[in-house]
């Protein structure tokens, strides 16, 4: 509920601070006294947009605070959402700089304008003549139903489920698009996979193949060179192995005679060993230069092939080939076993929606038990009301569609008059019937949910006499489940609220400002014996005022 409203330098009013209380609260005041200004400071805390005329001093900012004890609503899950610290009294402030730059602040912690007008509609519900057009919007009368229907958990409960059928419909889809582009793709996916899996390719191939045919293309200088090489290793005069085998047997005659000389000599011994084995490669591969033309020509086609598949698949080695192939495995893969994950997908989409069917038929089975109820409430209210033919005519019809709120379609009709044919409310209320039926709606509401503070705007304009009493009498009912603050013309509202504000101008040094304060009970009486009686007031006015105020 709203605790307190301070408001600086906006419109006519440069410092205001009240506090308000539970229950029913009613503001007063001449016309043009400024109520309006009062709402639009509030609207301005709570993220309408700025219009910077309303700046009083418009060399200053405008400041507008709301405190607001928010214990009672369950917003902690709310404040975690958008990230905000929870306090049970919270505390909104809308600065206006006069740049025309506008700040929002909960809590100290800067927000943005749709996360307060997200809080607002939790917080504060503001009903004039015009916003009784809601009771033709049919999420608002489904909520009306619901809220007698006891439907909050199930609802919560369904919604979770239409959100996630809604994912799993979303995935399908995506699944199938995939499928068809994937299908129109399979054949010459598959033509790619056969044939690159069909080339066998590995890793370093390509490397191997170059060598080896490199090789080849050279057989006669290698066979040359070898043979040249052989000859001077092994040749019996000038040949390095006899040469070698000469140095080792002299300097093994004088090994004895010097530590040096046996090690010259153990070196050259260790060299003649390394010039053996070169010696013995060297034959080794003389004998197996062999040229074999076919060799060559299938070295070639090897190697073409894997060219022109990477030319094909524009990559450069045979790593980025064997990608390729993984890929297009999987692609292929993906379409064999397309159907198997749709299937299952479809599955899925089955199992929620037969527990949302399920869900839904009990919320639909709650809607059509709480009709009468809901009908006979509001057809006492009204015939209270002035309106003793009112008459409501409340549908449910179950549907094999999935909506937000379960699966009903639902028909709200009425008929003021007796006899009537019966229509929608925009079309056959007036705006004083849709002003009462209105108060009646948030009056069952008010004893079945949680409702946030709300403020009736004259919504009172146009009854009087015992009318205007049964208006009080409910406004004083709804005031024992909620805030009610109630902005009124007529004294026997006035005189059944809690507590009693007025908004009044006073002229200082030639500007007008707009104030209000809370009355005493002896103000109280002079305001409402005004009301009565004008700015004369008479002594009956005065004992009259006593008498609606029981004192």
């Amino acid at each position: 509920m709203l605790t307190q409203l301070s408001i600086n330098n906006y419109a006519l009013i440069n410092q205001l601070s009240i506090d308000f209380s539970s229950g029913l609260s009613i503001i007063t005041g001449e016309t043009g006294a400024g109520k309006s200004i009062l709402l639009g400071a509030l609207g301005l805390v709570l993220g309408n947009r700025v219009d910077l005329s309303s700046l009083k001093d418009t060399s200053k900012k405008c400041v507008v605070e709301a405190r607001l004890d928010i214990a009672n609503y369950n917003l902690n899950d709310f404040f975690n959402e958008v990230d905000l610290d929870y306090e049970s009294e919270t505390i909104i402030r809308r600065e206006i700089l006069p740049s025309g730059k506008s700040r929002a602040f909960v809590n100290d912690t800067p927000v943005r304008l749709s996360v307060l007008n997200e809080l607002r509609t939790k917080l504060i519900d503001v009903h004039s003549q015009h916003q009784t057009l809601q009771l033709s919007d049919n999420s608002f009368q489904f909520s009306i139903l619901d809220a007698l229907a006891k439907n909050k958990e199930k609802i919560a409960s369904y919604k979770r489920g239409y959100a996630k059928l809604n994912q799993l419909k979303k995935e399908l889809q995506e699944l199938e698009a995939v499928q068809k582009e994937a299908n129109q793709q399979y054949e010459y996916n598959l033509h790619l996979f056969n044939e690159l899996e069909e080339a066998n390719l590995k890793v370093d191939e390509q490397e191997e193949l170059e060598e080896k045919l490199e090789k080849l293309n050279n057989i006669e200088d290698i066979k040359l060179n070898l043979s040249e090489a052989l000859e001077i290793s092994v040749n019996e005069e000038i040949g390095i192995q006899n040469l070698l085998n000469t140095l080792e047997n002299r300097l093994l005659k004088i090994a004895s005679f010097s530590k040096d000389y046996q090690e010259l000599s153990e070196r050259v011994t260790s060299v003649k060993i390394e010039i053996d084995d070169v010696v013995t490669e060297l034959e080794n591969a003389n004998e197996n230069v062999d040229f074999n033309p076919n060799e060559i020509e299938e070295l070639n086609d090897r190697l073409q092939l894997i060219y022109n598949l990477q030319k094909k698949h524009t990559v450069s080695t045979n790593q980025e080939l064997i990608k390729v192939l993984e890929d297009l495995s999987e692609k292929v893969s993906q379409v064999e076993n397309a159907e198997e994950t749709i299937n299952n997908k479809q599955k899925e989409i089955d199992d929620v929606a037969g527990k949302l069917d399920k869900l839904a038929g009990l919320i639909t089975k709650s809607r059509v038990a709480s009709i009468p109820k809901l009908t006979k409430e509001l057809q006492f209210l009204l015939s209270e009301l002035g309106m003793e033919n009112a008459r409501f005519s409340i549908k449910i019809k179950p549907t094999k569609s999935y909506f937000s709120n379960g699966k009903d379609e639902l028909e709200f009709l009425f008929s003021a008059n007796k006899g009537g044919s019966f229509g929608e409310l925009k079309k056959v209320a007036s705006g004083g019937e849709l002003s009462r039926i209105m108060l009646s709606v948030k009056k069952v509401l008010s004893e079945n949910t949680q409702l946030p503070t709300i403020i009736f705007d004259e919504i009172d304009t146009g009854v009087s006499g015992e009318v205007s009493n049964k208006i009080a009498a409910i406004m004083q009912q709804m005031g024992k489940h909620m805030q009610v603050i109630a902005i009124t013309h007529l004294p026997q509202i006035a005189s059944k609220g809690q507590s009693h504000y007025k908004v009044f101008k006073k002229e200082v040094k030639g500007v007008t400002t707009t104030n209000l304060k809370q009355l005493t009970t002896e103000e109280r009486i002079k305001e409402i014996a005004e009301m009565l009686s004008g700015k004369d007031i008479s002594d009956s006015a005065l004992t009259h005022a006593k008498e609606l105020l029981s004192l």
